[in-house]
């Protein structure tokens, strides 16, 4: 599969996500779209940071907000790093989480059960 087919099958299970519940880990979502190893994750990272850089581009929120780590409340690090590239986050991580949290309530606004 490539990125691109796997970030539109990753945005369409992230939009039928509810503003109750919208987020998932990075390993729940490659398991939810039968992803096997090797290499899940860097496929979901991969398709994650495509639907990043079109929400942005088409001045939508980033869906990818919504995918968390297993072991924190908040995206991988890349995450970060891409959002400030792409010029929708401030520089400075002291900034990240607010930042944050206002993406994921604008994706909340956007997904099917909202």
């Amino acid at each position: 599969m490539t990125d691109t087919a796997l970030a539109r099958r990753i945005r369409e299970t992230l939009t039928g996500r509810t503003a109750s519940d919208p987020f998932i880990t990075y390993q729940a979502l490659a398991s939810e779209l039968s992803l096997q190893p090797p290499g899940t994750i860097r496929h979901v990272a991969a398709a994650l940071e495509q639907t990043m850089r079109e929400g942005v581009a088409d001045g939508r929120p980033m869906i990818a907000a919504l995918v968390i780590s297993r072991a924190g409340d908040m995206p991988r690090q890349g995450f970060f790093d891409l959002a400030v590239a792409l010029g929708r986050f401030p520089e400075d991580p002291a900034q990240h989480r607010a930042a944050w949290s206002a993406e994921c309530t604008a994706v909340n606004g956007t997904l099917d059960g909202a």
